[in-house]
């Protein structure tokens, strides 16, 4: 469908999880499909840092202010989780692995097509008080 701006709207997302490989780790798919073309939105990387600049403690709080930042991008955008495509994320030490996790998962509650999804292990950030960087892509469906 195509709109008054001359986007196309997507109608569909398909999760790509072929059985000949093995599942997935967690809460996300190997890949994502769409149909047509449509109005993409990529958020920069975010950091853990709140409107007021103050950085919450920990990785699972900086995740979750992350992810929350992410969120803020996307409905500024008309989007919310439901129309990512994929998630890449960064975290400082592979003991973060499971606090980003618990962000993620929470952030992704409810989804019902998950999206592609990717954890680097990173040496560091800007300032190394940074543990968790996340950029999402999503794309508008009709």
């Amino acid at each position: 469908m195509t709109t008054a701006d001359g986007c196309i709207r997507i109608a569909a997302m398909q999760a790509l999880n072929p059985l000949s490989i093995a599942a997935p780790f967690g809460r996300y798919s190997h890949g994502v499909a769409t149909r047509g073309a449509g109005r993409l939105v990529l958020t920069s990387g975010q950091l853990g840092l709140r409107a007021d600049g103050s950085l919450p403690e920990g990785a699972l709080e900086q995740a979750r202010q992350c992810f929350a930042n992410c969120a803020a991008i996307l409905a500024e955008a008309g989007l919310s989780a439901r129309d990512v495509l994929r998630v890449n994320a960064f975290v400082t030490d592979r003991a973060y692995f499971a606090d980003y996790m618990a962000a993620r998962d929470a952030f992704l509650a409810g989804v019902e097509v998950l999206p592609a999804s990717t954890l680097v292990i990173v040496s560091g950030f800007t300032r190394p008080e940074f543990l968790v960087e996340v950029e999402l892509t999503a794309m508008e469906r009709a």
